[in-house]
């Protein structure tokens, strides 16, 4: 597949290093800076050209013609939407995402219609981000919260604890503790390895656990298995930028919501869009002003600053000082398990997170949900069965019978409103949503050839 990558920034990297690493594609990045353009072709096998990204005659350059999909990823809205207008005015080109932030564009549908601006698929990295944290602070305890099956299934990530329901009891035991709710655990992480999960398997404690289960169980499972775990309520968000503000704007309804901003200007001018919450100027890394705020009695403390070194040193300072739970912004995916490995207890990665919705419109066959796991070293995936037992590998088999590669497994099955906890007899019919785990990313062109319409 050729895949035209418009903008080197984080988001633009972050795509052409997952993209670039699967065999099947081939990858152009188009950006201004030819540092950066340069740095890139030093680290991945990309092809790079110069120049404005809107420009018909470097998009003509970068093989927009031929290109499978462009993907605009550059910082400015309006030079995505016009590059999307022009690969399709003039190259046809089948397939056209851009990143458009502003809320102007994006909340009026009729701009994306099918008369409208040439943009199939938008994606907007701060809202992501926000609703991400939004299911961290929903779900105490929890490490990640991912959707399926348009939210009918969801996928959970947890780290067993001693004293817990889970470290030191084998997987077998869980359908006793939780005996009316249905669960799979899928993969089982320790020590920062992969371990494949069965009936046997002992949990110990610091293990990072991934289970599906229908979303109306997840309350249920969660106040099982972390009993200690309050609903937040007390709120503490650091910065006040675009992605702090959003958080703020959504918890402010049900929450007690503080947001802590260093500019002035900034800090009055979100104190006029938040109803509820409360916004104070100062630095977040200031100790003083922590614990004159009360910062031990904070349920979460929410680092969302744009700078990286700011988020970690004020989610530290926080958690020492007594916030029950510490969340960073980190912008190197790369950063994210160093910091988990300290007193920080989620960092995350807006790269990691905006690649999930990139990577579902890039997949062969029919994907209509990816989302990266550790880091992007595993996916989830969500699959639609399409065929008959003629002409799918899948259709008609039960789960043992179909050939996953090593690491890959079907955690859960979607049919119509009915959600099945996959087994080794369960079988695949045509239109099912299969939820998928794959460990290595290295064997997905072996899953995605098993979903491909005309698959034998």
């Amino acid at each position: 597949m050729k895949i035209l990558i418009l903008g080197a920034g984080q988001v633009g990297r972050t795509a052409a290093q997952h993209l670039s690493r699967e065999e099947a594609n081939e990858v152009t990045v188009v950006d201004l800076n030819e540092d950066t353009l340069r740095e890139l072709q030093d680290r991945m096998d990309v092809r790079t050209v110069a120049g404005n990204a809107a420009f018909p005659t470097v998009l003509e350059a970068a093989g927009a013609a031929e290109a499978d999909i462009i993907v605009a990823l550059t910082s400015s809205d309006e030079v995505n939407m016009m590059a999307c207008e022009v690969a399709f005015a003039l190259f046809r080109t089948p397939t056209k995402i851009a990143r458009i932030r502003a809320a102007e564009y994006t909340e009026r549908a009729a701009l994306f219609g099918a008369d409208a601006l040439k943009v199939d698929v938008f994606i907007n990295p701060e809202q992501l981000v926000t609703e991400y944290v939004q299911r961290l602070i929903y779900f105490p305890g929890t490490l990640q919260v991912l959707d399926f099956a348009d939210g009918r299934v969801r996928l959970v990530g947890v780290r067993a604890r001693d004293g817990g329901l889970l470290a030191g009891h084998s997987l077998s035991e869980l359908p006793r503790h939780l005996p009316e709710a249905q669960v799979r655990v899928i993969a089982i992480y320790r020590d920062g390895r992969s371990i494949a999960p069965d009936g046997a398997t002992v949990i110990a404690a610091g293990d990072e656990l991934f289970f599906l289960a229908a979303r109306e169980d997840i309350r249920r499972i969660m106040s099982a298995l972390r009993h200690a775990d309050d609903p937040a309520r007390r709120i503490v968000i650091a910065g006040g930028g675009n992605i702090g503000c959003r958080l703020a704007k959504t918890l402010e309804k049900h929450n007690q919501v503080k947001v802590i901003e260093r500019d002035a200007r900034r800090a009055r001018r979100i104190s006029e869009l938040l109803e509820n919450a409360i916004v104070l100027h100062g630095d977040a890394a200031d100790e003083q002003l922590l614990i004159e705020e009360n910062i031990d009695s904070a349920d979460v403390f929410a680092a969302m600053t744009n700078s990286e070194e700011a988020n970690i040193l004020s989610a530290m300072l926080a958690k020492r000082l007594g916030a029950h739970k510490a969340i960073a912004l980190i912008n190197r995916p790369s950063y994210t398990e160093l910091v988990e490995s300290g007193p920080i207890d989620i960092a995350i990665s807006p790269q990691t997170i905006t690649i999930g919705s990139l990577l579902a419109h890039v997949r062969r066959g029919d994907v209509v949900r990816v989302h990266a796991l550790r880091r992007g070293a595993a996916e989830a995936i969500e699959a639609v069965v399409h065929g008959d037992e003629h002409s799918s590998s899948v259709v008609g088999r039960a789960v043992e019978d179909i050939g996953l590669p090593e690491g890959a497994s079907i955690g859960a099955v979607v049919r119509g409103d009915e959600v099945i906890m996959a087994h080794h007899d369960t079988l695949i019919q045509a239109d099912d949503h299969v939820i998928l785990f794959l460990a290595d990313r290295r064997h997905l062109e072996a899953v995605e050839r098993l979903f491909l319409r005309s698959a034998r």
